[in-house]
């Protein structure tokens, strides 16, 4: 099934990307080699496999617990020595929003 330029049309639409003219034909020719290389994938019959939605299949949590590790610390005056401008225990860093000092 080959992707038509409308289809990528639409989901360049859908991803807010603007392709028209030569970038649109070389996109559509970019997903239609990405869909051909899974041709071989799709040749195998496997009627007795479940599909696979994640990865790690039925594992909920891969985190481990949080534990101090006491060799690892940074002391906070160390953290904090080499900054430019600290308040209290925190870096101060210039304002990207235009607040002003707070």
């Amino acid at each position: 099934m080959a992707l038509t330029e409308a289809d990528v049309r639409g989901i360049a639409d859908y991803a807010r990307i603007a392709l028209e003219g030569p970038e649109l034909e070389e996109m559509t020719a970019y997903l239609n080699d990405a869909v051909d290389m899974l041709a071989p994938v799709l040749a195998y019959d496997l009627p007795d496999i479940e599909p696979t939605f994640h990865p790690i299949g039925d594992l909920a949590n891969v985190m481990r617990e949080d534990e101090e590790l006491g060799r690892r610390d940074l002391p906070l005056e160390t953290a904090l020595e080499n900054a430019a401008s600290t308040r209290e225990r925190y870096f101060r860093v210039p304002s990207i929003l235009g607040e002003g000092d707070r």
